[in-house]
């Protein structure tokens, strides 16, 4: 816990530097502006709030629960051309296409995943199993994220996450194909349903869990409280979820998002997205290396103010963290699982 050592990580096969004792260092350099704690229910200039209009001129509806729309700034686009030939290989370009949704989550702009109740966050377990199917159908990979605060660059404080389908696989979505496929062939059993297994007979890793998913600060966590969402069973997709694990699921995200939330009394922000076996022409192929799961990213490491810098040795050398993937994950495992703003209900 004192002394720095490297981790490796299996699924991206590479490795973290652990530096406990840099975390007691003084603090004199940036410090972030907590979220707004006045954010308004509806505002019609929100481009998110049901009735408002957006940039494109469009008129959302006045939705009651989920509400997915087509990205109005698409990084992908489904119709885009062909790149031009390469005349060497140390300038090749290759298509891509796609399209990107927004889905938002609830009609209230002053909610988040954590003070949703438990139907509605079912409702948006729901609603990322029917976009992965529908674009999984076309696309090698539908990556579902979710932005969460303006330190993780979301730009709208109403609760939404983004759907980017592609024609390719990403960086992250490669590496973790590879990785995975070599361990189940080198092992026989799946890498994360045999790491779930071991996290959870060992649980000095342990945040919550229930009948069917845990939540870990993986041995290999690259963010200060970052932390790895994991089936019990083995399972490849959002849509291959049954609907009981659809509710623990739920329920599951709601426990790690109060205490994410209560780690500083300060709505958590972070980046968490969903990793799941390819789609598209995938599917007709043998992807059971793979293991759902969903990755949560939060830049915080000191206080609400007080992120983690990714800059100098992270960017050209390797990650390194501040703090043991062991005192973070006591650390949210002892917090309360009632909310801090509803302690006074």
């Amino acid at each position: 816990t004192e002394h720095q050592h490297v981790r490796y990580n299996p699924l991206r096969d590479d490795w973290v530097l652990v530096s406990a004792h840099r975390v007691k260092r003084p603090w004199q350099g940036q410090l972030e502006k907590p979220p707004p704690e006045d954010v308004p229910r509806w505002d019609p200039k929100n481009p998110l709030c049901p009735g408002a209009t957006r940039a494109t001129g469009e008129v959302n509806p006045t939705y009651e629960g989920t509400f997915v729309f087509p990205n109005d700034f698409p990084a992908l686009q489904p119709d885009a051309p062909e790149p031009d030939d390469n005349d060497h290989p140390l300038f090749r370009a290759a298509p891509a296409r796609g399209v990107c949704k927004v889905m938002c989550f609830h009609p209230w702009s002053d909610l988040t995943l954590p003070l949703m109740s438990l139907p509605e966050i079912r409702a948006v377990v729901d609603a990322w199993a029917e976009l992965a199917t529908e674009l999984g159908a076309s696309y090698s990979w539908v990556q579902i994220f979710e932005n969460k605060g303006a330190m993780m660059g979301c730009s709208n404080p109403h609760p939404h996450c983004q759907v980017w389908a592609s024609s390719f696989l990403p960086n992250e979505a490669s590496l973790e194909d590879r990785s995975q496929r070599q361990h189940l062939s080198q092992h026989g059993v799946p890498m994360l349903l045999e790491y779930a297994e071991q996290e959870a007979r060992r649980k000095e890793r342990l945040v919550v869990e229930n009948a069917d998913w845990l939540v870990v600060v993986p041995y290999w966590a690259t963010w200060p409280y970052e932390t790895l969402l994991l089936p019990r069973r083995h399972v490849c997709r959002l849509q291959d979820l049954s609907d009981s694990e659809k509710d623990s699921l739920a329920s599951v995200m709601q426990r790690l998002l109060i205490k994410y939330d209560n780690l500083f009394e300060v709505s958590f922000p972070y980046s968490m997205g969903w990793h799941g076996a390819p789609t598209g022409s995938y599917l007709e192929e043998d992807c059971r290396h793979w293991q759902l799961h969903a990755h949560y990213y939060p830049p915080l490491l000191r206080s609400a103010t007080v992120r983690k810098f990714m800059v100098g040795y992270e960017m050209l050398a390797q990650a390194q963290r501040d703090l043991t993937p062991e005192q973070a994950a006591e650390r949210l495992r002892s917090l309360p699982e009632v909310h801090y703003k509803k302690r006074a209900e």
